[in-house]
């Protein structure tokens, strides 16, 4: 009997929230789940330009669990540096992936342009990470796959995808090794909320003997948001004083959270109707994107459509598609919403927004999603009272809230939820995506609760998964 072994490398999110890349061998074949950028703290983002551990020209095939930027915007550099074969994903994250590559790569031309007529930069020229073309020819190896369809994506590999309920298109992943004795490896991918508007339930995945799951909420329990009330509470604060309410959100996913939110409290008379400035032009393609998909909403969503109510337009929604809409909006007296990417401030066009309004008691910044370490959202979280950005420093003096219930990610007991649907233990557990507080705790909760042995990987680790064939 001629035994192998199949190797799982960790090229990203092992101790941290963003990066997400594992590379599988199997034999000759080489598989990459996930390629995305890394974000947060300096020493962390500078592994973008750091020399690739693994040669792109010998991949075969990368899957994409779903479209936001740590789990696909390093894909352009692959590709540039050679990478040449299929990237698989479901419809909706082939669509919503392309709006993340042209923005991505826009962004980082226009903070490269930005940082050169500033003269801020340490580097002369500045130089972005890839450019727009990178990005189209990463595009074009885009395939898709959808939900439940296994495909054999490499010999005697075949993948399948379930539903992650994270966005619109997340998925998780189960790859089905063949030999004498099959074996199977399964990925997480961002796990989302149950019972949440717009979006399925994450699907359980029955089976496999390894498992790689995410932590990002792995030492906490979320609050239970029950009609949106502590955004009605915010907006009614916002309103009483007369200030802007900045809300940094990810262009995909809580963007469209957000704006269902904001239209049922008007409909039902919860909130006043005020204006709001949606200014991220991928977060309005992606919400366009979100009503050609209807067969991916949750029974709710579908049953509103149906009733002729789209789910998603709010009614004094004022979007700024150019520049020059976005710089108007600085003129805008409150009370008002503003809606603007980054999620966790790391770049876009919030950056000008929150310069703008941090400097007024009377606005407020309301943090929606996780706050990776490093980031300006996790500054203003933690309560700094300056943040730097573009070169200079911005004091801090509007209210800062954090709406942790509005998150995309799964706390500690809806990932045990998930993990209970495997059928029976696997040989091991891998946590990543998570701050080593989080996993750590979450580790020490599974091992307690479900007994199951649990790993926590570190960047570059090589982990053996042993077959026989």
């Amino acid at each position: 009997m001629l035994s192998w072994l199949v190797k799982l490398t960790f090229l990203g999110a092992a101790g941290t929230v963003t990066g997400s890349r594992y590379l599988l061998d199997v034999r000759a074949r080489h598989i990459l789940v996930d390629c995305g950028l890394f974000q947060g703290r300096k020493e962390i983002r500078q592994r973008n330009w750091e020399r690739l551990p693994f040669d792109p020209r010998g991949i075969h095939a990368v899957l994409l669990t779903h479209a936001h930027v740590d789990h696909c915007a390093f894909l352009p550099v692959i590709v540039r540096e050679g990478f040449s074969g299929p990237i698989y994903a479901t419809p909706p994250t082939i669509d919503l992936a392309r709006l993340v590559l042209q923005d991505s790569a826009h962004i980082q031309e226009e903070e490269a342009s930005y940082a050169n007529r500033k003269g801020y930069s340490r580097h002369h020229p500045a130089l972005p990470l890839y450019t727009a073309a990178d990005a189209e020819r990463a595009m074009e190896r885009l395939r898709p796959l959808g939900y439940r369809e296994a495909r054999e994506i490499v010999p005697g590999v075949a993948a399948t995808f379930g539903d992650a309920g994270h966005i619109l298109g997340s998925a998780n992943l189960r790859l089905q090794i063949d030999g004498r004795h099959r074996i199977s490896v399964a990925f997480s991918g961002d796990i989302g909320r149950y019972a949440e508007p717009l979006l399925n339930d994450p699907e359980p995945i029955r089976e496999a003997r390894w498992i790689v799951c995410e932590s990002t909420y792995g030492d906490r329990i979320h609050e239970r948001v029950s009609d949106f009330e502590p955004l009605a509470n915010a907006v009614e604060a916002i309103v009483e004083r007369g200030g802007v309410m900045v809300i940094p959100a990810f262009a995909i996913g809580r963007t469209q959270t957000i704006l269902f939110g904001l239209r049922e409290l008007v409909d039902r008379g919860r909130i006043p109707m005020l204006p709001v400035y949606l200014d991220s032009p991928m977060a309005v393609r992606a919400t366009r994107i979100f009503g050609q998909h209807p067969k991916d909403h949750d029974v709710e969503a579908r049953a509103l459509m149906a009733d002729g109510t789209p789910p998603l337009e709010y009614p004094d929604l004022r979007i700024a598609s150019t520049r020059e809409e976005s710089e108007a909006i600085n003129k805008v007296d409150g009370p008002a919403v503003i809606i603007s990417a980054s999620g966790m401030a790391t770049g876009g066009r919030v950056l000008h927004h929150l310069r703008q309004r941090l400097p007024e008691r009377r606005n407020m910044v309301v943090l929606v999603g996780f706050q990776a370490d490093g980031t300006r959202g996790r500054a203003l979280q933690d309560g700094a009272g300056e943040i730097k950005m573009h070169g200079s420093w911005v004091p801090v003096r509007a209210e800062i809230r954090t709406l942790p219930g509005f998150s995309a990610h799964a706390d500690r007991e809806e990932i045990l939820r998930w993990l209970r649907g495997f059928e029976s233990p696997p040989n091991a557990l891998y946590l990543t995506h998570g701050e080593n507080g989080a996993r750590t705790s979450l580790a020490d909760f599974i091992r307690g609760t479900l007994g199951w042995k649990v790993h926590l990987p570190e960047h570059l680790e090589v982990v053996s998964l042993s077959g026989e064939a």
